[in-house]
This record gives structure tokens, C-alpha cells and sequence, in this order.
């Protein structure tokens, strides 16, 4: 099976998307044991092709990449165009999965995609215009794909409900842990016992509940966010969760939620939202608060803190069932049961 894979989000500083295009892709090379043969491909920037090669270092995968001097308008412009046809960049495929940053045109072949979550859908006022229209069309491009995969139950649901999309068209890969992220290694040193969380600015991420929780745990714990350290590269993230006491994750709304599993591997206890977008990720190993209550969120964390110990082994216990070897196995399966 030849396998033309879209990696343009690589090209972009890695956020949750990016981690999960690179960890499905390690994934499925992984299970296909060499009988299937991987594509890398996309039209990115001068700037962002050697980020994409970094990142891409080590899977093995043909790497086909058009270096475009105004990339996003390249994809978007070919995604409407509906011409060429990747193959004339990619030679032949059996299967073409795209990503939500753009919907190539094929001749042949599986067409297959990823929906991470319909946030844009269903909060469009939240969210910069363009954002809700790339999103919005590449949602609508999914109707027309032989495979959708997603990263949750939760958003296979919703991915019926709001697109109208056949479950049976429809397979759930939820996502892997890197092996950086376990229980040894460095820690982050904030001077004094501290929380972390990677929630932002971002309507949906809610630094400003946390902040406003912390008031009565100021004295007693630190809050080191993502949201006020900025971009933080990938690789610095498990000493940020091995260093914490507690690991605060109130998002309104997710696909999956994948640093609440990262945490868990790194051995720390979780307080995350109660919302059901997170069950997936949550497990029975987080306790849950209400996002928009700043007092249930301090107190969950104090609950945290004193439940330290059996929190931790179930957070391990359940994080360990998520692999990206399994992501990939789930991915083949679909490709087979489309062709």
C-alpha cells in the first residue's frame, strides 16, 4: 500500500495537531512492518521547510515537499482549484489522507482525512474569521472521503451529528504518548513547588479561570503557564510536567485533550475539566472540575495534592494504554477497509 500522507502542519511550530500527524505517521510505519510505504508531502514555506525536515527526521517516509514563497494561500488555492492532481506531485498512491489545513484534489485512490474536533463549527465567534473558513470548508470536504478518522469518541459523535457523516465511515485513533514523557528524567525548577498547566489566552484553553483560582493557593503553590512562557518547544515540556505538584488542564472544549495523558505518563496528578470532551483523556485517573468555577478548580487541586500518591499510579496505569503504534494499526485497518 502506498500511503501519501499530508504534513504541511509540521511546518509550523508543533502544537497538537503537528504532534499528532508526527506520532500517527511514526505509528503507522511502525505497524506496517516495511509493507506499506509512507509519502510526506505538501506545499510549505521557505521558512517552514526546515522545521518540517527536522521534525520528519528518522520516520521513514519519502519526503515530497514544494517550496511555495505564500504557502497557505498555495494550499487554499489548490484546494479550491481542484487541479492539478496530487499525483502529479506525488506519482501514484492507493491512499490520500489529508489534514485540515488542506483538501488536494486526486485522481484515484482512498481518500481519507483527520477531524481533531468541530470547535471551529461550533464556536465561530471565538475564533478568527479565516480560521472558522479553513476549517469549516475542510469539515465539508470530509462528506465527500471514503475514511474519517478522529481522536475521540466524543468527536466521532459529534462529527455525525453536526457533519451528518456515516459512523461506519468513521474510525477512532486515539492518540500516543511520546517516550520522552515518563515518570524519570529532569525536572523544572520554579524555586518553590509550583502547579502547571498549558492553558492560554485562548477562549477555549481559560488561563483566566486558573488565575483566578489561584487567589487562596498563591501561598501555598506557584502556577507556571504555557500561556505566559510563551512557545515552548516540545522536547521542554516533560520537565515542566515532572516538576509539578499538580497538572491543571481547564479547557472548555477539546477533540481529545492530549496533554492530560502526557502528564499522567510523566507521573503527575490532574485536575481537568469536567467537560465530556475530556472522558476520554481523563479516564478514572483525573479529578474533574467545573472550567468556569474558579473555587471548584482550587479545590480539586488541594484534592489533588492529598491524593497524590493514588492519583499518580492510576494516571500511569491509564496513560500506558494509549501508543501510537496502536494509532498507527488503527489508521492501516481503515486504509484496508476503504480500498
Amino acid at each position: 500500500m502506498r500511503i501519501a500522507y499530508d504534513v504541511t502542519p509540521l511546518s509550523h511550530p508543533r502544537t497538537g495537531v503537528g504532534n499528532y500527524v508526527l506520532g500517527a505517521l511514526r505509528g503507522i510505519a511502525e505497524a506496517s512492518a516495511g509493507e506499506s510505504d509512507l509519502v510526506a508531502f505538501g506545499p510549505v514555506s521557505i521558512r517552514g521547510r526546515p522545521l518540517l525536515e527536522r521534525a520528519l527526521n528518522g520516520v521513514p517516509a519519502e519526503q515530497r515537499f514544494l517550496t511555495v514563497p505564500f504557502a497557505h494561500a498555495t494550499r487554499r488555492a489548490w484546494s479550491r482549484l481542484g487541479r492539478p492532481p496530487a499525483e502529479r506531485f506525488v506519482g501514484r498512491f492507493d491512499v490520500l489522507q489529508f489534514t485540515d489545513w488542506m483538501y488536494p484534489p486526486q485522481r484515484a485512490g482512498v481518500r481519507a482525512t483527520m477531524i481533531h474536533d468541530l470547535g471551529p463549527l461550533k464556536y465561530p465567534e471565538k475564533l478568527h474569521p479565516r480560521t472558522v473558513r479553513m476549517h469549516t470548508a475542510n469539515a465539508q470536504q470530509a462528506r465527500g472521503c471514503d475514511i474519517v478518522f478522529t481522536n475521540a469518541e466524543f468527536t466521532a459523535e459529534d462529527i455525525v451529528e453536526t457533519l451528518g457523516i456515516p459512523r461506519a465511515r468513521i474510525r477512532v485513533a486515539h492518540p500516543g504518548i511520546d517516550p520522552a514523557f515518563t515518570r524519570e528524567g529532569e525536572r523544572h525548577d520554579a524555586g518553590r513547588p509550583y502547579a502547571f498547566t498549558t492553558a492560554t489566552l485562548d477562549w477555549r484553553k481559560n488561563l483566566e479561570t486558573v488565575r483566578a483560582a489561584w487567589a487562596p493557593l498563591e501561598g501555598e503553590l506557584a502556577l507556571v503557564a504555557l500561556g505566559d512562557l510563551g512557545y515552548v518547544p516540545h522536547e521542554r515540556l516533560p520537565a515542566l510536567y515532572r516538576g509539578a505538584s499538580v497538572f491543571v488542564y481547564p479547557s472548555r472544549f477539546e477533540g481529545f485533550g492530549i496533554p492530560v495523558i502526557e502528564a499522567m505518563a510523566c507521573g503527575v496528578p490532574c485536575v481537568v475539566s469536567s467537560h465530556p470532551s475530556l472522558d476520554e483523556a481523563s479516564g478514572d485517573a483525573a479529578l474533574r472540575a467545573d472550567p468556569d468555577d474558579p473555587a471548584a478548580l482550587a479545590e480539586a487541586v488541594h484534592e489533588a495534592i492529598a491524593r497524590r500518591g493514588e492519583l499518580v499510579e492510576r494516571g500511569l496505569e491509564h496513560a500506558g494504554r494509549f501508543t501510537w503504534l496502536e494509532t498507527g494499526r488503527i489508521h492501516l485497518q481503515g486504509y484496508a477497509d476503504a480500498l
